[in-house]
């Protein structure tokens, strides 16, 4: 499990540079729209405290900072310096009010925060490659306050089998070439394999309950390719 977490560290550390632009690319700037779509659905209100777990590159921290306003309060963790570095050098627009983002190095399965911490957490692309997805659940579980909502948004295989070829042609022919471009073969090459063993959105919503939510929905997008969960404790 720790050789697997560091190889995925090594991978998000090395893309870092690019990881935005090549998103942008290879959503057709969607991505940015399904963001938004998991921001709001985690119910985040002026002042609140929000977590935005395997924060990456940092949008979705910006967007929550922009709802909690100059009172709340964001934290972006992930296990990846690299990708953190470019988070905190991001700036926000000179007419949003936002809140201040402590950025904050640490693992999704042992967080450095009290219980029932957290108003409200989003998690994008992170929960289909930590080494433990139960494991995972059951500590976001603990950090959030109880009545408080997470909003976790990744990629999945489709149950439609024209559009799992599709899915495949996609990564094998567009991703994984742009990605040799970059010289960042491999590191793109784990998103197929990754998906083929991800839990279903069903298996999502059971293991979400298992540890604790009171209530857990799946919502497929972009015909299931794409999916957010929606937990409550």
């Amino acid at each position: 499990m720790n050789d697997n977490r560091t190889e995925v560290q090594a991978i998000f550390d090395k893309i870092a540079p690019v990881y935005d632009e090549l998103n942008d690319s290879l959503s057709l700037g969607l991505h940015k729209i399904w963001k938004q779509m998991a921001v709001t659905w985690c119910q985040p209100t002026y002042g609140n405290t929000c977590l935005d777990l395997c924060c990456g590159s940092g949008d979705l921290a910006w967007m929550l900072a922009k709802w909690v306003g100059s009172q709340g309060h964001i934290f972006g963790v992930d296990f990846s310096p690299q990708q953190l570095a470019i988070a905190s050098k991001r700036k926000p627009s000179l007419l949003a009010e936002v809140s201040p983002i402590s950025w904050v190095e640490a693992d999704a399965l042992n967080m450095p925060f009290a219980d029932s911490y957290f108003d409200c957490a989003t998690m994008g692309y992170g929960l289909r490659n930590v080494p433990d997805i139960p494991g995972c659940l059951e500590e976001l579980y603990r950090v959030l306050k109880p009545g408080a909502t997470a909003a976790i948004l990744d990629m999945h295989r489709p149950s439609s089998s024209q559009l799992r070829g599709f899915q495949e042609w996609y990564l094998e022919r567009v991703v994984v070439p742009m990605a040799r471009n970059l010289g960042l073969t491999k590191e793109y090459a784990y998103i197929s394999p990754s998906l083929a063993k991800f839990p279903t959105g069903l298996e999502q919503e059971q293991l979400s309950q298992k540890v604790g939510f009171v209530k857990a929905t799946h919502y497929p997008i972009a015909g299931g390719m794409m999916g957010i969960l929606v937990i409550t404790k």
